[in-house]
């Protein structure tokens, strides 16, 4: 019996690291540092409608937002402000329509800009996805696309 417990014991030893190894890792979240919580807050979620999720600090420094399957979104205060941040580092959103979402950017007066930097275009991919970037409250690029 201790024999068979012993073998059983190796086998899984023996298979637990190439079955850890091949699991992949996936998104838990992605954290904003932003400079006024209660502003950036308020964009997140009205340009994107996003649900706030309930957030374990507790120290009215931290928002939650669900990113459904790809998992959360903090936004975290405390930035420094005037930081300048480079586009290539951005967060994408896709949406089913950018040109529904373009009419919203435009009734809340957030002006918006193909890749290349010209204001008000549409930047369209080699794969036929459309795409538009703009910044929050704190100057972080994001990139609204309509992929599928």
């Amino acid at each position: 019996m201790k024999r068979i417990a012993l073998i059983t014991f190796l086998f899984i030893v023996s298979i637990l690291p190439r079955t850890m190894a091949q699991t992949p890792a996936v998104i838990n979240h992605i954290a904003v540092y932003v400079n006024n919580l209660t502003t950036s807050t308020t964009f997140y979620q009205s340009i994107f409608n996003l649900k706030m999720i309930p957030e374990p600090f507790k120290d009215g420094k931290h928002t939650w937002f669900s990113l459904g399957n790809a998992g959360a979104l903090h936004l975290i205060e405390g930035q420094k402000s005037n930081q300048t941040f480079d586009r290539n580092d951005h967060l994408c959103f896709s949406v089913a329509s950018i040109e529904e979402f373009i009419q919203s950017l435009n009734q809340k007066k957030i002006p918006f800009e193909d890749w290349a930097g010209k204001v008000g275009a549409i930047n369209l991919r080699p794969d036929g996805v459309k795409q538009i970037y703009f910044k929050d409250p704190d100057g972080h690029w994001l990139e609204v696309n309509d992929a599928k």
